[in-house]
C-alpha cells in the first residue's frame, strides 16, 4: 500500500513537471520577446566577412569560426553561357579533367595526396558559374589552397586522361537523359532563351563531347580562368590572414590581362514566351515545367518573389500533414489527388531570371494541376493576405538560415555572392530586406513579373492533357469587372 502511494505521488508529480506550472500572458509575452531578442543577435553575431584583393585582382574571402574543420575554394565565373555552339560542353569537361591531375601532380599522385589527407574534394559547373573546393582538418588549409591553385592553373589535360573522361561524360548524358526534372529543365531553357546562350545546357551535346580536341580546352583554360573572374573563398576554422599569405604564394600567378583589355560581358539573352513538348505516353508520369521571366542577381524583386514562393509552397505526396498544410495549393492538390508533387524555383542570372513552377503529375491531372497553379499566380497578383505574407516571411528566413549549416554552404554562400554581387550580404541583411516585404509589395512585383506576360512552358512525358499555349496565355490574367 505504501509502494503504491509512492507510485501514485511520484506519477502526479511526473506529470506536474512534464506539465509545469501555467504561465501568466505576461511572461509568455516576455519568453517570446526573449527569443526574438536571440534570434536577432544570433544574426549580428555571425562573424564578418573579410574580403583581402591581390595585386592580381583576385579577391581572397574568408569567415571565421571557432570549429576543427574548414572548407576552401575557388570560384570562377564562367560556365556554359560562356561558350559558343561549337564549344559548348567545354567547362563541364574541363571540370572533369581538373581532378585528374596537375602539371606538377600526376593523376595517382594526386589522388593519393588528397585521400591522405581525409579530404572531401568536389566542383560543380553551372550556366554562369563553376567551383572547385575541398571540405579539410583547419591544419590542413595550406595543403588544400596549394592544390587548388594547382588544379586551375596547372591542369595537364593529358591525352589519355582526355578519351577516357570522354567516355565517362557520354556515359552521364546517357544518365542525365533518365532524369526528366534535370530534362524538363534543360527544355524550358531552352525554349525559353532560344537562340542564346542560356538555352544551351551545361553538359554539353553529345556531337561536341565526341569533338572537343585538347586544343578547344586549353582554350577554354586560356581564355576564361582569369584573376578578376575568381575567388578563393574560406569558411570554418581558419586565419584570414594566413588565408592571405597563400593565395599571395600560390595564386599571385593567375593571369589577369586579357585581349580586349577587359573581362568579357555574357551576350545578352532575350526571353521568350513560348513551349516545347516532348510526348511519351509509355513514361508513367508527366514533369510540366512553366515560367516567366525573373529579375537578375542584383535586382530588389528577388526577396519579394522569393517571399510568394514560400506562399505557394512545395508538395510531394509523401509529406505529412494532408489537406492540413499551410501552402493552399498544396490543399488543393491532397483533396482532390491531383499531382504527385510540385516545387517552385526562382532562378537567377546576371541580368535575367526564370520564376516558375515545375510539377510530376499523371496523364489525366495535368491540366487540373496546371488551372489551379496558375490561379495561384494570379491570387499573388491580386489578392494575396498579410497573414499569408507572414508566414511565408518566417518560412523564408528558416530556409535562408538552414541554407547556411556547415562550412561548406557558408563557403559556396561567401564565393556565389562575390562573384553576383561583388560582396557577401549577411543574414542580418537579408532579414531586414524580408522584413520589408509586405503584402501590397508582393501583389505590385508578382504583378509586374507575372500578370499578363508570355510564359515559357516545358513538359516531357505522356503530356496529351496539357492544355493548347493560348489556353495556357489566356489564363496569365483575370477578367474583373
Amino acid at each position: 500500500m505504501a509502494a503504491s502511494s509512492v507510485c501514485r505521488a511520484g506519477c502526479a508529480a511526473g506529470r506536474t513537471l512534464l506539465r509545469g506550472p501555467r504561465s501568466s500572458p505576461a511572461l509568455m509575452s516576455l519568453m517570446r520577446n526573449r527569443g526574438a531578442a536571440t534570434y536577432a543577435q544570433a544574426l549580428h553575431n555571425i562573424p564578418e566577412t573579410q574580403v583581402t584583393s591581390l595585386d592580381n585582382g583576385l579577391p581572397v574571402a574568408s569567415e571565421e569560426s571557432d570549429q576543427p574543420t574548414c572548407t576552401v575554394g575557388v570560384w570562377i565565373g564562367v560556365g556554359s553561357r560562356y561558350e559558343s555552339e561549337k564549344n559548348n560542353g567545354a567547362g563541364y569537361f574541363v571540370e572533369h579533367l581538373a581532378f585528374k591531375g596537375t602539371k606538377k601532380r600526376p593523376c595517382a599522385t594526386f589522388e593519393k595526396e588528397v585521400e591522405s589527407m581525409g579530404a572531401h574534394l568536389n566542383s560543380y559547373t553551372s550556366r554562369e558559374q563553376t567551383a572547385y573546393f575541398m571540405k579539410i582538418l583547419s591544419k590542413d588549409l595550406p595543403r588544400a589552397v596549394e592544390i587548388l591553385a594547382d588544379i586551375v592553373q596547372n591542369c595537364s589535360l593529358e591525352d589519355s586522361q582526355i578519351e577516357k573522361e570522354r567516355s565517362t561524360i557520354l556515359q552521364e548524358l546517357q544518365e542525365i537523359d533518365s532524369n526528366l526534372t534535370d530534362v524538363v529543365f534543360d527544355y524550358l531553357h531552352a525554349t525559353a532563351f532560344q537562340g542564346t546562350a542560356l538555352s544551351r545546357t551545361v553538359e554539353g551535346t553529345t556531337e561536341n563531347i565526341k569533338s572537343l580536341t585538347r586544343a578547344d580546352l586549353a582554350t577554354y583554360i586560356d581564355t576564361h580562368y582569369k584573376a578578376p573572374r575568381m575567388v578563393l573563398a574560406a569558411a570554418g576554422g581558419v586565419s584570414h590572414k594566413e588565408l592571405v599569405d597563400l593565395a599571395r604564394q600560390h595564386m599571385s600567378g593567375v593571369p589577369f590581362k586579357y585581349k580586349e583589355d577587359a573581362v568579357p560581358i555574357p551576350p545578352p539573352c532575350r526571353f521568350t514566351g513560348s513551349e516545347i513538348r516532348v510526348r511519351d505516353d509509355a513514361l508513367p508520369l508527366a514533369h510540366v515545367a512553366i515560367a516567366v521571366e525573373g529579375p537578375g542577381w542584383s535586382s530588389p524583386d528577388n526577396i519579394p518573389l522569393l517571399v510568394a514562393n514560400s506562399i505557394i509552397g512545395r508538395y510531394d505526396r509523401t509529406f505529412g500533414g494532408g489537406k492540413n498544410q499551410s501552402s493552399r495549393l498544396a490543399t488543393i492538390a491532397t483533396e482532390n489527388k491531383l499531382c504527385h508533387s510540385f516545387q517552385t524555383f526562382n532562378t537567377c542570372y546576371s541580368d535575367t531570371g526564370l520564376f516558375g513552377l515545375h510539377f510530376v503529375s499523371d496523364a489525366l491531372n495535368i491540366e487540373d494541376t496546371l488551372h489551379f497553379a496558375q490561379g495561384e499566380w494570379m491570387r499573388l497578383c491580386i489578392s494575396v493576405t498579410d497573414g499569408e505574407v507572414k508566414r511565408a516571411k518566417n518560412i523564408l528566413r528558416n530556409a535562408l538560415v538552414a541554407q547556411l549549416d556547415g562550412t561548406t554552404p557558408v563557403c559556396e554562400s561567401i564565393g556565389s555572392h562575390l562573384l553576383n554581387y561583388g560582396r557577401r550580404i549577411s543574414l542580418a541583411e537579408w532579414d531586414a530586406r524580408i522584413a520589408a516585404v509586405d503584402a501590397r509589395m508582393v501583389r505590385e512585383v508578382c504583378s509586374k513579373y507575372i500578370y499578363d506576360k508570355c510564359p515559357a512552358v516545358a513538359g516531357v512525358g505522356p503530356i496529351e492533357q496539357l492544355p493548347d499555349y493560348n489556353r495556357i496565355r489566356s489564363a496569365m490574367y483575370w477578367l474583373r469587372f
